[in-house]
């Protein structure tokens, strides 16, 4: 092949990044080929000309992020990524989407260098993007800009921004003054269905007008040079985030299939890629054919990049915290002394309790920083003097996320995948709202935390529209995520603890909106919530019965086990604050805790009742919530649906009579 002039040299990287996705879909039989194809340049603008990036350094600090919201197009980040000397090899794009291999149908993070989120579901890229730009903003007001200021990338579907989550993320983007957060909005009129006609046709450029946005429509003049250009009318936009609209047209160059909605999902088919490649002038018909003045041109991203971090690291040696906060190491010593209160102390709400610990957890961990969904007067979730996050104003602690449950989700992700230590609150209930969010922090393995207030019916007269009955066994269902429900202070003292010793998965914590006792902290032992289940209080000899229960309903157990023990019955009362850790234990600590001898147990939980069968056998009983709740102070509701002590101690004497019989 002759030497490519640079204006061919460019058409050949395009071109090849389209042949490399199209021949990987093929292969896989399965997969999107279109949009990756449509796509093509603005991958190569960003790796080859626009981005601040080192494949042989792909945690760099000071690189520039980019964010595939349109998860679908997985085989043009794939191919970029490889093309530029990052760690996907050509074998890992023969086997896209193959057991084992780090080419998922999605991209997916921590399986190969250069994902920096798991996208798929549509609006969590993009919203994941604006917790990580906003991190860059939190980032760059604690450190030296120079040292970690970088622009965060994008590129969205009409998918991505049909999902509320993307509008709820946008706007608060937009308020926020996002500077450094550039999306490419990829409108290219299809849908699965058909015409993205059928069912969107609003202005999306008057839209993000509107939520602050900086708004370039460039229409199908798509040229490298014209989009370059926009880039850098982007980033001069300083104070606010920025959209840049382009119209593709679905697998182009491909004779039958361009602009059909056969090109989104599914393979082009053996004789279509044929036919593809001769209008490209493509020198060669091979699968995975890359040639190689395309190769050598976009491995310059090696040397350009070591040379970045080279200055950098001569320019910043000395970096401990940063490097500290980035390796999710905590600072030495910063849980020596976990707060603790003895039964003096009266009547705590968790929630209170959690505010106390957060304020100490705040102390010792700098990059310790949240917000709630507008509810931070009920969540109690304020970083005392801690300064809130507004426009131009990054160095605060406290984050003011308005009413967008499911945005402050994936912004926490966002925040977490930065460096920090980050929270989002609002009611249990709520939890719906944004468990997409949380399943994507589970899946990605990052230590978020989400905390969840008013967790029971006794939240009292908000009544059944706020009063979480299935939402805790929603969220145990999912794999990777503690649920912890502390029952009083000390728990909930070391459930932040255990929170923030994370590194590979969330945490969800459940706190009560009532008054509970406090445990003497001598019957609550140090790793209550690690072992996930402990005996808080136990029998004078061998239990005949087993009492158990989370949250507030520890204390409804512990009251009917005084009635059963003045009716002569031994009983062990177990909190079990984490069943998720609880069943990770191995089957002597469960046996210690549950004796298997021991065949009469009741599990007390104000909320739906799946998932407890588990631990209280065939013979047991669960004291739960069948229904929905209703509007009543919560000591009546408590009464009215089986939780009082008497009510339990009932239950408790009908399995004795079964297991004795």
């Amino acid at each position: 092949m002759t030497q490519a002039t640079e204006t061919t040299l460019d058409e050949l990287c395009v071109n090849t990044i389209r042949t490399l996705s199209m021949d990987a879909v093929q292969k896989a039989n399965s997969g999107h080929p279109g949009t990756p194809m449509a796509l093509a340049p603005v991958a190569y603008l960003l790796y080859a000309r626009v981005m601040r990036h080192s494949p042989e350094h792909p945690d760099w600090p000071a690189r520039d992020r980019f964010v595939l919201s349109a998860g679908h197009a997985s085989m043009l980040l794939y191919s970029i990524l490889h093309l530029t000397g990052y760690g996907i090899s050509l074998d890992d794009i023969k086997n896209f989407r193959q057991l084992g291999s780090p080419t998922a149908g999605h991209p997916e993070y921590g399986h190969a260098p250069g994902i920096e989120t798991t996208t798929g579901p549509l609006g969590q890229g993009i919203s994941t993007a604006v917790g990580m730009a906003l991190g860059e903003r939190m980032l760059a007001a604690r450190f030296d800009e120079a040292m970690v200021g970088h622009f965060t990338y994008a590129i969205v579907s009409d998918g991505d921004l049909e999902e509320g989550i993307a509008s709820e993320a946008s706007s608060l983007a937009g308020h926020l003054g996002l500077g450094r957060l550039i999306a490419f909005y990829d409108d290219n009129h299809i849908s699965i269905e058909g015409d993205t006609a059928l069912a969107f046709s609003e202005d999306v450029g008057q839209r993000y007008e509107a939520y602050g946005w900086h708004v370039q429509n460039l229409g199908e003049d798509i040229g490298l040079d014209n989009l370059e250009a926009a880039v850098e009318a982007a980033q001069a936009e300083t104070g606010r985030p920025s959209l840049i609209i382009i119209r593709t047209h679905i697998a182009p160059g491909s004779p039958n299939k361009q602009d059909t909605h056969e090109a989104h999902g599914a393979p082009l088919g053996e004789e279509e890629i044929r036919l593809t490649k001769r209008a490209y002038n493509w020198p060669s018909e091979e699968p995975f054919f890359i040639p190689d003045e395309a190769l050598a041109h976009f491995r310059e991203a090696v040397d350009r990049g070591r040379e970045l971090v080279r200055e950098w690291e001569q320019r910043f040696p000395g970096r401990g915290e940063l490097d500290r906060m980035l390796a999710r190491e905590l600072p030495a010593g910063w849980d020596a002394e976990v707060p603790r209160k003895g039964p003096d102390a009266g009547m705590i709400a968790t929630r209170k309790a959690s505010n106390e610990v957060i304020q100490w957890a705040a102390a010792q961990v700098p990059e310790l920083v949240g917000g709630s969904a507008d509810l931070a007067p009920s969540t109690l979730t304020l970083i005392k003097d801690g300064g809130s996050v507004e426009a131009g104003e990054y160095g605060g602690r406290n984050l003011h996320f308005g009413i967008r449950e499911h945005g402050m989700g994936a912004i926490v992700n966002g925040l977490t995948i930065s460096g920090f230590r980050a929270y989002g609150a609002t009611f249990l209930i709520f939890s719906d709202y944004m468990k997409a969010a949380i399943r994507l922090a589970a899946l990605m393995r990052i230590p978020s935390t989400f905390v969840f207030t008013h967790d029971s019916i006794g939240l009292g007269e908000d009544g059944p529209t706020h009063q979480p009955i299935e939402q805790l066994a929603t969220l145990r269902a999912t794999p990777n995520l503690d649920v912890v429900r502390p029952a009083g202070f000390n728990e909930t003292a070391l459930a932040w603890r255990h929170a923030l010793r994370q590194t590979d998965r969330p945490t969800a914590l459940a706190l009560s909106r009532q008054g509970l006792p406090v445990w003497d902290p001598s019957g609550v032992p140090d790793d209550a919530i690690e072992r996930g289940a402990y005996v808080l209080r136990d029998s004078e000899g061998e239990p005949e019965l087993i009492l158990m229960g989370t949250g507030s309903e520890v204390h409804q157990a512990h009251g009917a086990a005084k009635l059963l023990e003045a009716d002569g019955v031994k009983v062990r009362l177990v909190s079990m604050p984490c069943l998720d850790r609880f069943a990770e234990q191995d089957q002597a600590y469960r046996d210690r805790v549950l004796p298997p001898s021991v065949r009469a147990r009741v599990a007390v939980e104000a909320a739906s009742p799946l998932g407890w069968h588990r631990w209280v056998g065939e013979a047991g009983d669960v004291v739960a919530m069948e229904g929905f709740g209703a509007s009543a102070p919560a000591k009546a509701l408590y009464e009215h649906f089986g939780f009082s002590g008497q009510a339990i101690a009932d239950r408790a004497h009908a399995v004795l009579e079964r297991t004795r019989s």
